[in-house]
């Protein structure tokens, strides 16, 4: 705009001068020198002052515009500055939320593991203070007969001696017994209470701006490194279930009345004590080996992951091929594999069991017994176990541990593969897909189950002697 005027102001300013000088020729002869020379300046500081007037209303019309401009861009400045500001400090106040939440789930977590621990000490304690007594009361038993027996003469002073003080050790024993089941009652609810907290915490970190932060921060911590399974501390050595008091599988503690599901310490086949999870239903007392159901561990780990075991016996979990195969080789088992899709359902497949040990790298021998899916696992039974770190398959190209996540009984990769990826209903990608949870070709490879659970039981369903 201001060029524009400057423009103008020079062209009539040339314009007027030409003109003038002309007129001045023109009229040389005819006005006198000192007339011509005042009008022709009174024209000139005319036109220049009405071009000055003219650049002027210009330029305040121009520095109004521009002046508008920029306080209307200040104003949405102090608004953008003070939007961001607010969101700043929200921002602050989630992550301390969030630090404090993370921290007193730390905790929690910490307390409910020491607490468990404590309940299978207790449990033991208790196992073996109930056989202490049976014995017990099988001597006063045979000392009551002797009493009988006596009915004409006196009791020896020795025999009531001993009955008197086996009678103080039963009492005794009854009284720690109590104590015991008591102190179990206070701690299942203590475990009860914290698993509640852990639920309500897990559920606030759930939502907010950052729940998909939180969610990765707790499956880096938690989900992508299960804690390996470990065998239970035990002072003995080369003692039968018998000598310890320990059960050899869930079906030993149904057989001793156990009729409730959950985690117990068993000891099979000599090897050291360990955890299992026991599903008790009304015939039977199952041995689980593998359950999947939400997705919350990571199944895709090296061979001494697959062999010690890990996850957690209450959620997700793999026993361990070395804690199998202890089990397995007390006597002929069934193996019994329960399926559900995202529909919710469910279908199941049992076979006759035998897994072979360490050197044989953990060989699977299967034979169908009954199922409501076509037998995927046929193409499986005589095979190794496989992981990504150590292949054993019949694919000489590649590694379909490798290829398709998780460990598995591979034989040439694409049949069935229940340690796969746990992938939701609507996940996209073929390829993806591929890799989950799948028994072919009930879905085929490209369906990823919803939950599989594989648990195992003698076949006879007699107890171990």
């Amino acid at each position: 705009m201001k060029s524009h005027y400057l423009l103008l102001f020079l062209f009539f300013s040339c314009t007027f001068s030409s003109k003038a000088e002309k007129e001045d020729a023109f009229t040389f002869s005819h006005t006198p020198t000192e007339m011509r020379s005042r009008f022709a300046m009174l024209d000139d500081v005319r036109i220049l002052a009405n071009g000055l007037l003219q650049l002027g209303h210009g330029l305040k019309d121009f520095v109004h515009k521009t002046k508008g401009q920029i306080n209307e861009i200040f104003n949405k400045l102090n608004i953008f500055d003070r939007s961001f500001y607010d969101l700043s400090l929200q921002t602050n106040e989630i992550k301390v939320e969030e630090e404090q939440l993370k921290r007193t789930t730390t905790i929690l977590q910490a307390n409910n593991q020491e607490i468990k621990n404590m309940s299978l000490q207790i449990y033991s304690k208790i196992n073996k203070i109930l056989n202490d007594r049976s014995h017990l009361e099988t001597k006063l038993g045979g000392l009551e007969d002797k009493l009988n027996g006596l009915t004409h003469s006196l009791p020896q002073a020795s025999e009531l001696k001993e009955m008197s003080s086996l009678k103080n050790v039963i009492d005794s024993q009854d009284k720690n017994i109590q104590d015991l089941l008591k102190v179990v009652g206070e701690q299942h609810n203590q475990l009860d209470h914290q698993k509640n907290q852990i639920k309500d915490l897990e559920e606030k970190l759930g939502y907010g701006v950052f729940s998909r932060k939180c969610r990765k921060v707790i499956f880096l911590q938690a989900g992508d490194e299960p804690r390996t399974m470990q065998y239970l501390p035990n002072n003995t050595t080369n003692k039968t279930s018998e000598n310890t008091g320990l059960p050899a599988d869930c079906s030993d503690i149904y057989n001793r009345g156990v009729k409730t599901s959950g985690v117990y310490p068993i000891k099979p086949n000599q090897s050291e004590p360990f955890n299992v999870y026991c599903e008790m239903t009304e015939e039977a007392g199952w041995t689980v080996i593998q359950h999947r159901t939400d997705g919350s561990v990571d199944f895709d780990h090296p061979w001494e992951k697959y062999e010690h075991g890990f996850g957690d016996l209450e959620r997700e979990f793999w026993l361990g091929l070395e804690k199998i195969y202890s089990i397995s080789q007390q006597r002929p088992f069934i193996l019994h594999i329960d399926l559900a899709d995202w529909k919710k359902e469910q279908r199941f497949m049992e076979y006759t069991f035998t897994l072979e040990g360490r050197e044989q790298d953990y060989t699977l021998h299967l034979s169908l017994v009954a199922g409501e899916l076509p037998n995927s696992m046929s193409n499986h039974t005589g095979m190794r176990f496989s992981t990504k770190d150590r292949d054993n398959d019949n694919k000489e190209d590649s590694n379909c541990a490798e290829n398709y996540s998780g460990g598995w009984w591979f034989n040439a990769c694409g049949d069935t593969n229940l340690n796969g990826r746990y992938i939701r209903a609507r996940s996209k990608g073929r390829l993806d897909r591929r890799r989950g949870i799948y028994w072919k070709p009930a879905k085929g490879s490209s369906y990823s189950l919803m939950s599989t659970k594989i648990k195992i039981r003698p076949r006879d369903l007699e107890s171990f002697d």
